[in-house]
């Protein structure tokens, strides 16, 4: 059934409304990191008066921003990549090859999505204590990693078993090993769903403020939500630091989301069309 001019029309408008809702508070955030305290008070919907890099500066100077932003990079990274790995093997494993336990074993990564991992806390500190990892950004790593595989897992798995037997039956009978026609011919047909598994656990593990809280007490080993607590006063709070921290810790997530996204738009669309 074909849509109307003005029908599609209405729906770019709707469309355009809640693109402007959505990105009207990252354009606050922005702005606002340029004003001083007196016009963010005074004006706090209005444009900056003028545009200067100071706070920026300034930011750098009053806490140290470089190193939140470098353990918020690596924890975000390392955990993001072991994620994919461990999760795709495990995958590929319960999707193309039946055995005794696959059944139980699929169903053991479903409760990692049932059950919240912060229910566990006092556990997992006695294990990062006796482990030595207490105090290091390797405890959050595992953390994340473990919390992430079984969401990752359900999302791959599902992606796994639509793609056809054929494919690999071809690639075997040219030649190709088990690992060979995951990494050859299997893995890039599911880059959606690869995105779509890194984008999700990025954002996770990088917005998360509970467990640095936790498992982190060295200054210069704390993450960005964490960090930023410092630059919140016990008397007053310098706001337009405190935007400019939020925007530059903006800036990663909305980098991984732009690199990813068209993968990651496939991947929530995928089997919606045929």
């Amino acid at each position: 059934m074909k849509t109307s001019i003005g029908g599609r029309a209405a729906q770019y408008v709707i469309a355009y409304l809640f693109m402007l809702v959505a990105l009207y508070p990252i354009v606050l955030m922005i702005a606002s990191s340029f004003k001083t305290n007196m016009e963010i008070f005074s004006n706090p919907l209005s444009l900056p008066s003028s545009f200067s890099f100071e706070t920026y500066k300034k930011l750098w100077e009053t806490v140290p921003f470089a190193d939140f932003l470098w353990n918020s990079i690596f924890v975000s990274g390392v955990s993001v990549l072991l994620i994919t790995v461990f999760s795709a093997l495990a995958a590929f494993y319960l999707a193309r090859f039946s055995f005794k336990w696959s059944g139980l074993l699929y169903f053991f990564f479903l409760i990692g999505l049932m059950i919240p991992i912060k229910l566990g806390i006092v556990p997992l500190f006695l294990l990062m204590k006796s482990l030595g990892l207490l105090g290091t950004l390797w405890s959050l790593i595992l953390v994340y990693t473990a919390s992430g595989i079984p969401i990752a897992v359900f999302i791959l798995t599902g992606f796994f078993r639509t793609l056809p037997v054929e494919l690999e039956e071809a690639a075997r009978i040219d030649g190709c090993s088990h690992f060979q026609v995951f990494w050859r011919v299997l893995l890039p047909l599911i880059r959606p769903a690869l995105a779509t598994v890194v984008i999700i656990n990025f954002i996770s593990a990088w917005n998360d403020f509970f467990f640095p809280l936790i498992f982190i007490q060295k200054e210069t080993l704390k993450t960005i939500p964490v960090g930023m607590m410092m630059l919140f006063g016990e008397y007053e709070t310098d706001w337009s630091l405190l935007f400019a921290g939020l925007t530059l810790s903006a800036l990663p997530m909305i980098v991984v989301f732009l690199l990813a996204s068209r993968q990651f738009m496939e991947g929530l669309t995928a089997g919606a069309v045929k």
